[in-house]
């Protein structure tokens, strides 16, 4: 069984991913143009807006269900600057992340007695975080065509 110790670690680790994403998506934005461009920066800035929210749910974790510290670093940024690289890109990305969730869900699964109350929090919060990231292979998906 995990400790907590190695599920903050993880979920450190996936806050790094969480840092990155968000930097890389609006990055990536400023790097789109042409006719249909405006949709696209618009979606890309709102995946950047998603994965803050993910950040600022990780440190809650971490923080204040597990007693752990954040961390301030960022995984290492992948540039694009062409919209068939960008999408790419970020497809790999998010399912890399959602493999990385999917080990932190089975992890917390595993530690439902240690964990006790905060159990149920860090569950919904991982699966939401799941949910989304499954929605953005989706929409990146959809906008690759």
């Amino acid at each position: 069984m995990p400790t907590k110790e190695e599920l903050i670690a993880k979920l450190n680790e996936a806050l790094t991913l969480e840092h990155q994403a968000r930097i890389q998506y609006m990055t990536h934005a400023q790097h789109i143009s042409g006719p249909n461009a405006e949709p696209i920066i618009e979606r890309l800035e709102e995946l950047a807006a998603d994965e803050k929210d993910h950040e600022e749910k990780f440190r809650e974790l971490i923080a204040a269900y597990l007693g752990g510290t954040p961390t301030m670093k960022m995984h290492e940024p992948h540039p694009a600057t062409t919209l068939d690289a960008i999408l790419n890109t970020n497809l790999e990305d998010e399912k890399s992340a959602i493999d990385l969730y999917m080990e932190i869900y089975d992890m917390i699964m595993q530690m439902r007695d240690e964990l006790k109350y905060s159990w149920f929090q860090c569950i919904h919060k991982i699966r939401e975080i799941i949910a989304d990231e499954n929605e953005h292979v989706m929409e990146l998906n959809t906008i690759k065509g």
